[in-house]
C-alpha cells in the first residue's frame, strides 16, 4: 500500500454544506438567478481537471460513467462479489469522493497526489465488471487503459504539482522550465497581456529556436470573429530570440456552457449593475479577454450588498508553479445577516484601524475605498476547494483604484470549526478545552481582519505608462533604510508578475500577520462581542491556533526539493518562525512521546508575553513585509521571506525531524458535500445529500443530468488533444494521457 501521505483515509471527515435556511428565504426570481449562476460555476469548474494533471479528466470521466450506471450501494454488491473487502470498497469511495472534491487527483490544499488505497488489480475487476463496462465496454476499457497506471503511480516527479523536474503541472507543457515561465511572463508583460487565463506550451521551430504557444481560455478559437480588443493580440511575435504565438480557444466547449447559463442568469438579475457585470463576464469568456473580466469586476464591486452574491472566472494563482495563472472557480452564496452586521461595523472602523498598522501613511492607499464585507452561506463553490474567506478581485490596479469586496463564508467556517478533542494534536491538555470553545469565534475575528485589513491594506508604488508616479519621489522615505524610494512597479508589472513564485504565500503571510496584530485591539474584539476575560481568551486561542498551524504546515514542505506546496501553510510556518525568533519564551515547540509510545510534539504559547514580546516582533516583521511589497523590491522580499521559510534540522526546534512527527499524526482535510439546484417547471428545488463519501459521489452523479456523457467526452477529447505536451521520450505513447 502507498505511503499514508498519498492516500485519503477511510475515516476522513465528510461534512454537508448547510444552506437550507438561506436558500428558503430567497424569492423565486433570486432562486432562478442563483440556479443559473450555479450551473455556470459547475460547468466552468470542470476546467480545473484540465488545469491539474494529464490524467485527471480521464479519471473523472471513468468515475462518472461508473456511478451514473450504478450508485455506490449497487456497485458495492459487485465489488464484494469480486473479492474486495468492505474496507477496500470504502477506500475506493473515498478516493472517488476525493477526485470530485479536489477536481482532480492532487489535493487542493498541499498539491500532493493521492492514489486509491486498494490493490490496482482489485479495482480493475470492479471497473471492468461494472454495469458501465457492460453497456460501453470499449469506452470504459479505453479510459481505464489510459489512466489506470497514472492513477496509482507515485514516481517521484508525479507526487506533487510543480514545474519541470519538480513535479507535474498542466499549466505548462512538460518540457517547460522555470526559465521558460519567466521568459513568458516578461513577454506577457511587454504586451500588457495577463497570464490569469493562459497556459504555456513549448515547441521547437525548424531553425531550432524555441516556439511558445500562449493559449487563452475562450469560447472562440481560430475562427473569424467580429473585431474585439483581443483580435490584434492573436498573432506571432519575436521576443528575445524566441517565437511566441498567442492563440485562444482553451476549454472552449466548457466555457460555452458557462456563457449559456450566464446569459440565462441575466434575465433574473436584480439590477443593471448585475446585468452589465454578467455581460462583461460573457465577453471575457467568449473572447478570452481579462480586460473584459476586469470591467465585469468593476460592476461587481459597485453592486453593494446583493442578496445573491457570486464571482466567477480564472481567479486564484496558488497552483501555478510560477504563481501567475489562475485556476477556474465560481461561487454563489446568500447573505447571512447576523454576522454581516458585525462585519459592517468592522468596515466602519477600518480607516481608523488602518492607522494602527506599523507602516508610514505614505505606504497606505491614498483613499480607503469602503468595500462590501458580508458573511455568506455558500450554495455553490466550484473549483478545487472551498476557502473560509475571500478578498477579491485579485487585479492590483482595480484594488488600488476601484476597491474590492470581502466575503466570509459562514457555513464553510462552521465545517472548519468542527473539532473532535481526541483528534486535536500538538497542544497541551489544559489548552484543548479552551481551544475547542474559542476556535470558532477567534476564527471569525481572524478571517474578518485577514480579508478586510490584511488583503485590503497597503499601497503599491507605481510608475504608469506616461512616466507619472503615484507617490512623491522627493518626500517619501523608506522607513527601513531612511533613504528615498529606490524601486517601484513599472507599467505592466503586477505584484504576481514581479514576485511570481512567492507572491501568493507572501501576501497570505502579510494578511495573517495583520489579523494577529489587530486582534489585540480592544475595539476590534468589542465589534465581535468580546470583552474582558473572553476577549483575552479569543486573543490567546487566535495566536495559539496560528502557532499550531505553523507546526502543522510542515506536512506541506518537500525536503527533496526544499519547496513548499501550499501558500497558506508556508505563510503560517513563516509566522511561527518570526514568533520563535522573538525569544523570551513567547513560543516553544518541543518534541515529546505520545501515550501510544510514538513520537509527538507540543506547542506552547505564553499568553502573558503576547503583547510585550509578540506584538513588537510582529510589528517589525509586518513593516518589512509592507515596505518590500510597496516598493516592488523583489530581491529584498525574497531574501526576507525565503529566509524565514527555510526548513532545517537546526536546534532547538529541529523542524525536519518534527516534520516526520507531523506526518505521523496528521489528520486529512475534510471533504465537503455541496447541494445541487434543479429547475422543475419555473421553480428551483434544492437537492441535499448525506455527509458521506457516497453522498458526495451522488451529488456529482446528479450534477449534470442532461449532458453528463457529452461532458465526459468533451473532457477526454480536450485532454487527448494536448496529451503530447506531457509525454517524455522514455514513455510509451500508447495508453498514456
Amino acid at each position: 500500500m502507498a505511503d499514508a501521505q498519498y492516500i485519503l483515509p477511510n475515516d476522513i471527515g465528510v461534512f454537508s454544506l448547510d444552506c437550507r435556511e438561506a436558500f428558503r428565504l430567497l424569492s423565486p426570481t433570486e432562486r432562478l438567478y442563483a440556479h443559473h449562476l450555479s450551473r455556470a460555476a459547475w460547468y466552468g469548474g470542470l476546467a480545473v481537471l484540465l488545469q491539474t494533471s494529464p490524467e485527471a479528466p480521464y479519471i473523472y470521466a471513468l468515475l462518472s460513467r461508473l456511478f451514473r450506471a450504478q450508485d455506490p450501494d449497487q456497485l458495492r454488491q459487485l465489488a464484494l462479489a469480486e473479492g474486495l473487502t468492505e474496507e477496500e470498497y470504502q477506500a475506493f469511495l473515498v478516493y472517488a469522493a476525493g477526485i470530485y472534491s479536489n477536481m482532480g487527483n492532487y489535493k487542493s490544499f498541499g498539491d500532493t497526489k493521492f492514489v486509491p488505497n486498494l490493490p490496482k488489480e482489485k479495482l480493475e475487476r470492479v471497473i471492468l465488471g461494472s454495469k458501465a463496462a457492460r453497456q460501453h465496454p470499449e469506452e470504459v476499457r479505453s479510459l481505464w487503459q489510459t489512466c489506470g497506471e497514472l492513477m496509482f503511480s507515485l514516481e517521484p516527479r508525479l507526487r506533487h504539482l510543480g514545474l519541470g523536474k519538480e513535479g507535474i503541472t498542466t499549466y505548462f507543457s512538460g518540457d517547460c522550465t522555470m526559465e521558460d515561465a519567466k521568459l513568458a511572463q516578461d513577454f506577457l508583460d511587454s504586451q500588457n497581456l495577463s497570464a490569469y487565463n493562459t497556459r504555456l506550451f513549448k515547441g521547437v521551430l525548424e531553425d531550432g529556436k524555441p516556439r511558445y504557444e500562449v493559449r487563452l481560455a475562450s469560447v472562440l478559437g481560430a475562427e473569424p470573429a467580429l473585431h474585439s480588443e483581443m483580435t490584434s493580440k492573436l498573432k506571432s511575435y519575436e521576443f528575445r530570440g524566441s517565437h511566441f504565438q498567442v492563440t485562444r480557444g482553451d476549454y472552449a466547449p466548457i466555457l460555452q456552457k458557462v456563457v449559456e447559463h450566464l446569459e440565462k442568469a441575466k434575465a433574473y438579475a436584480a439590477n443593471s449593475r448585475q446585468e452589465q457585470m454578467l455581460a462583461q463576464y460573457i465577453e471575457s469568456f467568449t473572447q478570452g479577454s481579462i480586460e473584459a473580466h476586469k470591467r465585469g469586476s468593476r460592476f461587481w464591486i459597485q453592486d453593494k450588498g446583493p442578496i445573491v452574491e457570486s464571482y466567477i472566472g480564472f481567479i486564484e494563482s496558488y497552483r501555478d508553479p510560477f504563481g501567475s495563472r489562475g485556476e477556474f472557480e465560481g461561487f454563489v452564496a446568500m447573505v447571512n445577516k447576523a454576522m454581516s452586521a458585525k462585519f459592517e461595523c468592522l468596515v466602519a472602523s477600518a480607516e481608523q484601524l488602518l492607522k494602527e498598522l506599523p507602516w508610514p501613511p505614505a505606504f497606505e492607499k491614498d483613499k480607503f475605498l469602503t468595500p462590501d464585507f458580508t458573511s455568506l452561506d455558500v450554495l455553490t463553490f466550484s473549483g478545487s476547494g472551498i476557502p473560509a474567506g475571500i478578498n477579491i478581485p485579485n487585479y492590483d490596479d482595480l484594488r488600488q483604484t476601484d476597491g474590492f469586496k470581502n466575503v466570509s463564508l459562514g457555513n464553510v467556517l462552521a465545517v472548519a470549526y468542527a473539532t473532535q478533542r481526541e483528534k486535536l494534536t500538538f497542544l497541551e491538555e489544559e489548552d484543548k478545552d479552551l481551544y475547542i470553545r474559542w476556535k470558532g469565534p477567534s476564527f471569525d475575528v481572524q478571517v474578518g481582519l485577514h480579508e478586510l485589513l490584511g488583503h485590503g491594506s497597503g499601497k503599491l508604488f507605481v510608475q504608469d505608462e506616461k512616466g507619472a508616479f503615484n507617490f512623491d519621489q522627493e518626500t517619501v522615505i523608506n522607513p527601513e533604510t531612511g533613504e528615498q524610494i529606490q524601486s517601484w512597479y513599472r507599467s505592466g508589472e503586477t505584484w504576481d508578475s514581479k514576485f511570481s513564485t512567492i507572491a501568493s504565500s507572501y501576501e497570505e503571510c502579510r494578511a495573517e500577520s495583520v489579523g494577529l496584530y489587530l486582534c489585540l485591539n480592544p475595539q476590534v474584539l468589542e465589534i465581535f462581542g468580546f470583552e474582558g476575560a473572553d476577549a483575552e481568551d479569543v486573543i490567546y486561542v487566535n495566536w495559539l491556533n496560528m502557532v499550531r498551524a505553523g507546526l502543522l504546515a510542515l506536512e506541506f514542505y518537500t525536503p527533496e526539493t526544499s519547496s513548499w506546496r501550499q501558500a497558506h501553510m508556508q505563510a503560517r510556518f513563516v509566522i511561527l518562525r518570526v514568533l520563535l525568533e522573538a525569544g523570551e519564551g513567547l513560543v516553544t515547540v518541543a518534541p515529546t512521546t505520545g501515550a501510544d509510545g510514538r513520537p509527538d510534539a507540543r506547542v506552547r504559547l505564553d499568553r502573558d508575553k503576547i503583547r510585550p514580546v509578540g506584538k513588537p516582533a510582529l510589528e517589525r516583521f509586518l513593516r518589512k513585509l509592507q515596505v518590500l511589497k510597496s516598493t516592488g523590491d523583489v530581491a529584498g522580499g525574497r531574501a526576507l521571506y525565503e529566509g524565514y521559510a527555510a526548513v532545517t534540522d537546526a536546534p532547538p526546534e529541529c523542524f525536519l525531524t518534527l516534520r516526520d512527527t507531523v506526518l505521523l499524526r496528521k489528520e486529512s482535510r475534510k471533504l465537503i458535500v455541496q447541494p445541487n439546484t434543479r429547475l422543475e417547471g419555473s421553480e428551483v428545488q434544492l437537492l441535499e445529500y448525506e455527509a458521506s463519501a457516497a453522498g458526495l459521489i451522488r451529488s456529482f452523479s446528479e450534477r449534470f443530468p442532461e449532458d453528463g456523457p457529452e461532458l465526459e467526452e468533451v473532457l477526454t477529447q480536450l485532454a487527448t488533444a494536448d496529451a503530447r505536451f506531457w509525454r517524455f521520450p522514455s514513455e510509451n505513447p500508447s495508453g498514456q494521457a
